[in-house]
C-alpha cells in the first residue's frame, strides 16, 4: 500500500478532501499533518480517526528535520499540499506568519520530496518514477480583475496582498522544480471555496454567525466586491482529478462560474435563515451594516475553469444556490440551532 502525505488536513479544504480521498482511493494509506493552529481542527477530521488506512500527525512544515524524519518513516510517494495560510486580513496585520509558512514550508516539502525520490535531475530513483507534488493554490496569486474577463492559467501574476504574495512564490517554486529538475509536480489554482468547516473568521460563516447571535453583518466598503464561489466538495473533487491525471508541470484552475457580490452572499443567506429559522420580530437583512474597506481589496476574482473542463473532465456539481444551502443546514446542525 502507497503512503500519501497530505498537508494542512485538518483545515478547511483539506479536511473536506481527506474523507473524500479515503473512501474513493483504497490503495493509499492517507497521512495528515497538520500543525493545528488556529486553523486547524481535529474535529474536522473526526469521521476517519479510526479509519484503518488515515493517520494524523501533528507538525510543523517549516522544520526540515521533522520534514525529513516522516518522509524516511513512511516513505511517501505522493503529497498533497494544502497547508497554508490564507487568511488576508490576517496577511496585513501579521504578514511574516505567511511568508514563513507559505513560503519556506513549501520548499521544505518540495526540496524534502525531490531528494527522497530523485537521484539527479530528471532522473527518479527505481519504483519512484510516478511520485508526485501536487500543490494546492488560489486565484488571488492573479491579482484583480475589471468588469469582464477571467483568470485563465496563462494570466500573468500580479499578487496584490502578503497572502497571495506569499502564494505566488510558492506557485514559482514548484514551477521551477519542474523545469530545473523535472519532478512530477502539478497545480491547482481555485476560487473562494465555501462549504462545511470552514473557519469562522471568513465570510459566509461570519455571516451566519452574525446573523443568528442578532449582531451587526459586516461587510466590506460598499460590498460590491465579486468572487468566483466554488462549493468545497466541487473543489476537493478537482484536485483529485488533478492529482491522478493532470498533466506534470501544469497549471489547473479550478472555479464554480458562480460570480457573486459580497452583497448579494450576504442578502441571500440572509434571506435563507430568514426561511430556516425566521427571526422573532424583523428580517436578518437588517443587520447588515457596512464598514471601512480594506487596504489592496481586490475588485473582482473570476476563473475560467476551461481547461480542467475540457483536458481532465471536471465539472462543478452544485452552483452557489444550491451549494449555499447545504452550507447553512451544516451550519444550523453545528451551531445547534434548530431549523
Amino acid at each position: 500500500m502507497k503512503h500519501i502525505l497530505v498537508t494542512g488536513g485538518a483545515g478547511f479544504i483539506g479536511s473536506n478532501f481527506v474523507p473524500h480521498f479515503i473512501e474513493n482511493n483504497p490503495e493509499y494509506h492517507l497521512v495528515n499533518l497538520d500543525l493545528l493552529t488556529y486553523a486547524g481542527d481535529l474535529a474536522n477530521v473526526q469521521e476517519v480517526e479510526n479509519h484503518p488506512r488515515y493517520t494524523f500527525v501533528k507538525g510543523d512544515i517549516c522544520d526540515r528535520s521533522f520534514i525529513e524524519d516522516l518522509f524516511r518513516k513512511y516513505d511517501f510517494r505522493d503529497v498533497i499540499h494544502f497547508a497554508a495560510e490564507s487568511h488576508v486580513d490576517n496577511s496585513i496585520s501579521g504578514p511574516e506568519a505567511f511568508i514563513r509558512t507559505n513560503v519556506i514550508g513549501t520548499f521544505n516539502l518540495l526540496d524534502v520530496a525531490r531528494k527522497h525520490w530523485m537521484i539527479a535531475p530528471n532522473e527518479y530513483k527505481p519504483g519512484y518514477e510516478n511520485c508526485r507534488f501536487h500543490h494546492v493554490s488560489t486565484d488571488e496569486v492573479y491579482g484583480t480583475l475589471g468588469e469582464t474577463g477571467l483568470f485563465e492559467e496563462t494570466t500573468p501574476y500580479a499578487p496584490n496582498s502578503p497572502y497571495s504574495a506569499s502564494k505566488a512564490s510558492s506557485d514559482m517554486i514548484v514551477r521551477s522544480y519542474f523545469h530545473t529538475y523535472g519532478m512530477n509536480v502539478v497545480t491547482t489554482n481555485c476560487s473562494n471555496n465555501y462549504g462545511p468547516k470552514q473557519h469562522n473568521e471568513k465570510l459566509i460563516p461570519t455571516i451566519i454567525r452574525k446573523a443568528l447571535s442578532g449582531e451587526n453583518i459586516p461587510i466590506y466598503g460598499d460590498g460590491k466586491n465579486v468572487r468566483d464561489w466554488l462549493y468545497v466538495l466541487d473543489h476537493c473533487k478537482g484536485i483529485e482529478l488533478a492529482f491522478h491525471k493532470g498533466k506534470a508541470g501544469e497549471t489547473y484552475n479550478i472555479g464554480g462560474r458562480n460570480e457573486r457580490n459580497n452583497l448579494y452572499i450576504a442578502n441571500t443567506i440572509c434571506e435563507l435563515l430568514n426561511e430556516l429559522k425566521p427571526k422573532p420580530e424583523g428580517k436578518y437583512q437588517d443587520q447588515i451594516t457596512f464598514v471601512k474597506d480594506r487596504p489592496g481589496h481586490d475588485l473582482r476574482y473570476a476563473i475560467d475553469a476551461t481547461k480542467i473542463e475540457t483536458e481532465l473532465g471536471w465539472k462543478a456539481d452544485e452552483n452557489f444556490e444550491t451549494g449555499i444551502r447545504k452550507t447553512i443546514a451544516w451550519y444550523l446542525e453545528s451551531l445547534n440551532v434548530k431549523a
